[in-house]
């Protein structure tokens, strides 16, 4: 005979599973995560069994695709003024808003390179063998930005200025250097510590207060049709687990939304 509350077990027991197993979370992320957050997503559907596609992108470009109905549940922005303007704008929710991770600009070169940024750093960028210098585009990426306020900083950007090669996004940036078409490059700590790259080239990493703080934010997105599901992953990015993982990629990480 089957218990009288065998239904209201077997509908519990689907709606944790809608919420585990369901649809598939989609999240834009700033290209300076495309190493970080991947780990994050897989090591978080080993746990759950919930499905994660990144998307990753320059933040300006993916809140522009946000704007006009991207159908994204959550962003990760390099910038926390873009998930800021979509809470204002509507378009995510303000009190979803945390900041994750602040972010670190690198100078990095080839392994191979004969430069020396060890010990001349961003004087390294007027070496004369240098040609070629990758940052990514400042009108949409925040490490765009960061890099043209660190050679303003330096005094040096109107003569490296003919120099410049923009990437679409950081991650962009950083395989112009990898390919050789640019001798050198302002990118993400992440990038120079991921896995991939980690062996071929070496960094300097640029003081902090030669440029604005790269604080990074995520938010969840007001036209998100998987609400909980978004949620759940948020929180588990606020975890000291994902903290680990993003101070192992350079990030430092800090807590709350200010």
């Amino acid at each position: 005979m089957i218990h009288k509350y065998f239904p209201i077990l077997v509908a519990s027991f689907l709606v944790v599973a809608e919420l585990s197993f369901g649809q598939s979370l989609t999240v834009a992320a700033a290209a300076d995560l495309s190493g970080a957050l991947s780990e994050v997503a897989a090591n978080y559907h080993k746990k759950t069994g919930q499905e994660i596609k990144l998307s990753f992108g320059a933040s300006g470009n993916l809140t522009s695709q946000i704007q006009n109905g991207a159908p994204f549940d959550l962003f990760f922005s390099a910038d926390e003024d873009y998930p800021k303007r979509l809470a204002e704008a509507g378009l995510a929710n303000a009190n979803s808003l945390y900041r994750y991770a602040l972010g670190r600009l690198v100078l990095w070169i080839p392994e191979s390179s004969k430069l020396d940024i060890e010990h001349r750093g961003l004087q390294t960028l007027l070496d004369p063998s240098v040609t070629k210098i990758a940052i990514a585009n400042p009108q949409h990426a925040p490490y765009g930005r960061a890099a043209e306020a660190v050679l303003r900083h330096e005094g040096i950007y109107d003569q490296v200025a003919p120099k410049l090669v923009l990437g679409e996004n950081v991650s962009q940036t950083a395989q112009f250097v990898e390919s050789g078409n640019a001798q050198v490059g302002l990118v993400a700590l992440s990038h120079a510590l991921s896995p991939q790259m980690k062996s071929k080239g070496r960094y300097w990493a640029v003081p902090l207060e030669d440029y604005p703080t790269l604080n990074q934010s995520v938010v969840v997105l007001s036209k998100s049709a998987n609400k909980p599901q978004a949620q759940a992953f948020l929180n588990y990015i606020k975890t000291p687990e994902v903290a680990t993982l993003l101070k192992s990629y350079g990030f430092s990480t800090t807590e709350g939304t200010n």
